[in-house]
């Protein structure tokens, strides 16, 4: 069995990677680079956009060399077994869930697929509910195509965060609010959600008649010993929920731009159908196929790695920085840290580490809708050399301030 080496530290320099080049345009709405940073661009600590600075699978890469020896790259729409196969027989294994072949769709991500079906799901005068903090693009979805957005804000005790299922019930319940977003598992919180939650959620959504999109995408990024449900299983005869889910996460291929988006719904489905651009990057298939076939024992070794960087960082921010809130998440390899007792509510945060600690993040309402405050996202998903170093920066920046 390969070992792999996640110590390793890439050079991602002109490579158009978006994690080293676009973060001017992505954060700090600075397309033409006229925003001057105590730091250099080569030297910040990238800890915002969510990939990986992992290396893919050898089988992913092995995979992709077999298509190139075709060397023909025409047009290209999935239809081969081998890809629903190794797709399928994933889910099975790790969720215990099979679906229908004919309900699966690809996509260019699962954001496009999300923007996509709020317009086809919704009418102008609808409401769009997510729960909140919230992944940015539910919010920018909705605000895209002018559909009111309204937040049910999650209950955080100890920086573990539940459903408030009252007020969840109360907006949902509004006869406007026809769609919902749903992180399953969360994202920024990390929370994977139990099947008594999942129930609980899937009852609301069909009493009120709800869609539902489930953004399904962190859903391998597991802690060891927890275990992912899709909401879909726990509500097998609901068909107005569509599960979005994708290798991009779980691999690091975000760039290859391939999703499955799983539409059990004929309505939704037929209009998918008519509207969808239906056409997929060969490279794309044979690198997600590769994945689902071969990965399994590069995913076991990278959540062990994570769950080490976890561990590190709790420990660190109990020595360097004790004020600091944080729990190990439940999923993602994103941590999710309250330093409001370091900086001031109105700190605008990306800002702030950027200028005085050189690191790169995302934090607050500017990036999580709402329920955010004080409260900053970090991408633990980098050898642990650089984590120190992300971490010795941000904690010097702040211990300053604190002085």
């Amino acid at each position: 069995m390969k070992k792999y080496n996640f110590d390793e530290i890439i050079d991602r320099n002109h490579t158009d990677a978006m994690n080293v080049e676009g973060f001017r345009t992505y954060i700090f709405n600075d397309p033409e680079k006229k925003k001057v940073f105590a730091y250099k661009d080569d030297e910040f600590i990238r800890m915002w956009v969510a990939d990986m600075e992992f290396a893919v699978a050898d089988e992913i890469i092995d995979g992709i060399k077999e298509r190139l020896k075709q060397r023909i790259f025409g047009y290209t729409q999935l239809s081969r077994d081998s890809y629903f196969k190794a797709f399928d027989q994933w889910t099975e294994s790790r969720y215990g869930w099979k679906f229908d072949k004919h309900d699966i769709f690809t996509s260019g991500g699962v954001v496009p697929a999300i923007f996509e079906l709020v317009d086809y799901i919704t009418n102008p005068y609808e409401k769009v509910l997510i729960m909140t903090p919230s992944f940015g693009q539910f919010a920018n979805a909705a605000k895209f195509h002018n559909r009111e957005l309204v937040c049910t804000d999650l209950v955080e005790k100890d920086m573990y965060y539940t459903v408030d299922f009252e007020d969840f019930e109360r907006k949902a319940s509004d006869p406007n609010t026809t769609l919902f977003i749903f992180c399953n598992p969360q994202n920024p919180t990390g929370r994977v959600w139990t099947e008594e939650e999942l129930r609980k959620i899937g009852e609301i959504c069909r009493k009120y008649d709800l869609y539902v999109i489930s953004d399904e995408i962190h859903c391998d990024l597991i802690r060891k010993g927890q275990k992912h449900i899709p909401l879909v299983k726990v509500m097998p005869d609901y068909n107005k929920i569509i599960t979005c889910m994708a290798p991009s996460k779980t691999f690091n291929v975000a760039g290859f731009m391939f999703s499955n988006i799983i539409i059990p719904n004929k309505k939704i489905r037929a209009i998918w159908q008519a509207k969808h651009y239906a056409y997929d990057n060969p490279l794309s298939i044979a690198a997600a196929e590769a994945a689902y076939a071969h990965g399994a024992n590069w995913l076991d070794q990278l959540q062990d790695y994570l769950d080490g960087n976890f561990r590190y960082l709790k420990e660190f921010l109990a020595e360097k920085l004790p004020k600091a809130k944080f729990r190990i998440p439940e999923a993602t390899y994103l941590a999710w840290v309250d330093i409001g007792a370091y900086l001031p509510k109105d700190t605008n945060l990306s800002e702030f580490f950027a200028n005085k600690a050189g690191v790169l993040l995302e934090g607050g309402n500017a990036s999580f809708v709402h329920n955010a405050d004080s409260l900053i996202r970090l991408n633990l998903a980098m050898p642990r050399s650089e984590l120190k170093k992300g971490m010795e920066r941000i904690a010097d920046a702040l211990q300053k301030v604190e002085r």
